[in-house]
């Protein structure tokens, strides 16, 4: 995703009626190696500038969805620009020369690699307790898949990739005139929750299929994001550039309106 791909605008920055924190989620180290992984880059040879338009294009996603953007993405945002203009200042010959030029990225990489090393120390130790912790297998479905086929969690930076394709295609579409409309977060839950009723999954892309409009297919996706911060559903896939599938988890909450909440917690409190 380039800084051209952004394909968000001012009305649908303001969709979003609930805010989801992101650092619920994963951080701006997690970010940065998705990128180096989706890009296949050499993590000792990190082409910065093209790295930072990336990281800044899904900020301005993170922003038009209404996500709360935590203060360590910005904080990574501007080292990502210093790092950025430091990389177009012209090499001292004599430094060149003698090889004693500084890296800019040589700090970032440092923290890359050992956040990485770190980070797979900790996925592995939680699987010792539980034998497949964080690991699905799901039986056969419609979808094409095998009994026995092992899945493992999609990240939200994949999800926001995959969504970012949804929202492509839907632009495609011929535009229908329709009258304007209230779809909720709570319409786009009932929505997952009766797509993915009597099925052990559903592909992604499949769930927003049939929706008629931007906003819908917006809100969709936050209701999704809300789900899996919750617990009640899981994104999946087999390889990490695979196609993503939704399996619900557990039982539906009786009332998963944060706005009901508050207004009962008011009443209790009189």
């Amino acid at each position: 995703m380039s800084g051209e791909d952004r394909s968000f605008n001012g009305e649908d920055s303001q969709l979003a009626v609930y805010r989801i924190e992101l650092e619920s989620f994963q951080g701006p180290l997690d970010l940065l190696l998705h990128l180096i992984r989706k890009n296949e880059l050499d993590i000792y040879d990190i082409p910065i500038a093209e790295i930072t338009d990336q990281y800044l294009a899904y900020l301005d996603i993170m922003r038009d969805l209404d996500l709360d953007v935590a203060s360590e993405f910005l904080v990574m945002a501007s080292t990502l620009m210093y790092i950025k203009s430091r990389m177009l200042l012209p090499v001292d010959e004599e430094e060149e020369e003698e090889g004693e030029g500084e890296d800019p990225r040589e700090e970032l990489i440092r923290r890359l690699i050992e956040y990485k090393k770190y980070k797979k120390a900790a996925e592995e130790l939680a699987q010792m307790p539980v034998l497949h912790h964080d690991i699905f297998v799901r039986p056969e479905t419609d979808t094409g898949s095998q009994a026995g086929d092992v899945y493992t969690e999609a990240t939200i930076f994949q999800l926001m990739d995959a969504f970012q394709k949804v929202l492509t295609e839907a632009d495609k579409r011929t535009p229908v005139e329709i009258t304007r409309e209230t779809f909720t977060m709570e319409d786009g839950i009932s929505l997952i929750e009766t797509s993915l009723s009597g099925h052990p999954s559903m592909s992604f892309t499949g769930l927003f299929s049939g929706l008629d409009s931007r906003r819908k297919i917006i809100t969709v996706f936050l209701s999704v994001l809300e789900l899996i911060r919750r617990g009640r559903l899981i994104a999946v896939q087999a390889e990490y550039a695979d196609p993503i599938s939704l399996v619900l988890n557990g039982e539906p909450e009786k009332s998963a309106d944060p706005h009901e909440e508050q207004e009962g917690e008011k009443e209790d409190d009189r």
